[in-house]
């Protein structure tokens, strides 16, 4: 995964690109490296499937959501095929070529109509408060996915009845034509690709073999999830074609927001408000956990905007690594209304404090005070430089 090239690069094409642009570049790629006409190309097999891997991922809008937000590691844990052979990926896009694959021979690209495939996965979500996903859950999830018809066990044939070979393409759900050099395979007209046709469909599911149902299962979630993670429900999925196994269910969390603790990572985080005496005296205050509200010690000379760090109070980790801390956030609120007794209070530590100033505050005021003051003054003896002397009037006898 982590030697994966980015995905849009593969394609070639930008990030803000259309599903057609994705899919006329993928076509391109197909066409250029299928094994057909790359006979005993490793590197030309490898970029066919690297391809096929990249178109997969941009065409669902699901899974590119994903893989623009966390990359190649938003993808783990399912959603996708499994691409073990180069016919998992015709069975999966051939329909792009008009039928089940570009070509077939060597390459081993002929689609197989009765081959096993497995069911897609399905997908729902999981509401958790912020203590249930500290502590860990059990919870009830409900979900849509199709079932067999219990009518035809997922024939689609009418009871008493069951479907018949194709005889447009033997039973081999394509037809092959000649397009200069190499052979088009594409899927077939009458059967669809099934490679089976129903004389006679069930009533119940209308000749689908299956049923939409809707699905309660219990999830057990572990302690300290966050959001966004998927927790796997193995086997939950839409169940596999020809006999093959089911997909899973993935249950994506969502966490509720606390009325007072905020989460970062396995750490927590709150506000809490003391008074201006509590700040300059000391006081104990109780400040929300996840287990309660639990005392404090706010110590003396506390300054707004502290942080207060409680170890072992946060959320712990999903793999039983430790626990987060508890981040307090002091915030020093100022009354706006005061009893004639509390200012009157408050006057005399003013005065107080003009009698006894910190060096810090002397300095402050200093270096605001030369701020202001001008650089040059006069001196009150010396003449202005623009009067001339008066000369002085003698007296008449």
């Amino acid at each position: 995964m982590a030697n994966e090239r980015d995905y849009y690069e593969v394609l070639g094409v930008e990030r803000r690109a259309d599903g057609a642009v994705i899919a006329d570049a993928y076509r391109k790629l197909a066409i250029r490296f299928h094994p057909d006409k790359n006979p005993g190309n490793t590197e030309a097999s490898d970029r066919f499937k690297e391809a096929a891997r990249a178109f997969e991922v941009l065409s669902n809008d699901e899974l590119r959501a994903r893989y623009d937000r966390y990359g190649h590691a938003g993808l783990q844990g399912g959603g996708r095929h499994e691409f073990n052979d180069l016919s998992d990926i015709f069975d999966a896009f051939g329909d792009l070529f008009g039928g089940g694959g570009v070509f077939s021979g060597a390459g081993g690209g002929g689609r197989r109509a009765n081959r096993a495939r497995q069911g897609r996965d399905v997908g729902t979500s999981v509401s958790l408060s912020l203590l249930e996903a500290a502590r860990g859950a059990t919870k009830t999830v409900e979900f849509s996915r199709h079932e067999l018809c219990g009518s035809c066990d997922g024939t689609g044939a009418k009871k008493g009845t069951k479907p018949q070979p194709c005889e447009y393409c033997a039973g081999h759900g394509q037809v092959i034509q000649s397009a200069g050099v190499f052979r088009l395979q594409t899927t077939c007209p009458s059967c669809r690709g099934a490679g089976t046709i129903i004389r006679e469909k069930c009533p119940d599911c209308a000749g689908e073999g299956l049923s939409v149902e809707q699905v309660e299962r219990r999830v057990t979630i572990p302690a300290g999830v966050d959001r966004d993670v998927r927790v796997r429900l193995a086997g939950e999925g839409e169940p596999g074609a020809n006999g093959g196994p089911p997909g899973d269910c993935y249950c994506v969390i969502e966490i509720e927001d606390h009325p007072f603790l905020t989460r970062e990572g396995r750490d927590l985080h709150c506000e809490v408000p003391i008074t201006f005496s509590q700040a300059a005296l000391g006081a104990t205050v109780e400040v929300p956990t996840l287990d309660g509200p639990k005392p404090l010690a706010i110590a003396r000379g506390t300054q707004a905007g502290d942080v207060v760090r409680v170890k072992g109070l946060g959320m712990p980790e999903v793999r039983g690594r430790g626990i987060g801390d508890l981040h307090v956030h002091v915030h020093v609120e100022v009354p706006k209304t005061l009893s004639p007794k509390a200012e009157q209070l408050l006057r005399e530590l003013a005065a107080e404090e003009q009698k006894s100033v910190s060096p810090k505050r002397s300095s402050f005021f200093s270096r605001l005070g030369e701020y202001f003051q001008p650089k040059e003054a006069a001196s009150p003896t010396e003449k202005p430089r623009d009067e001339k002397p008066t000369k002085k009037k003698e007296s008449q006898s």
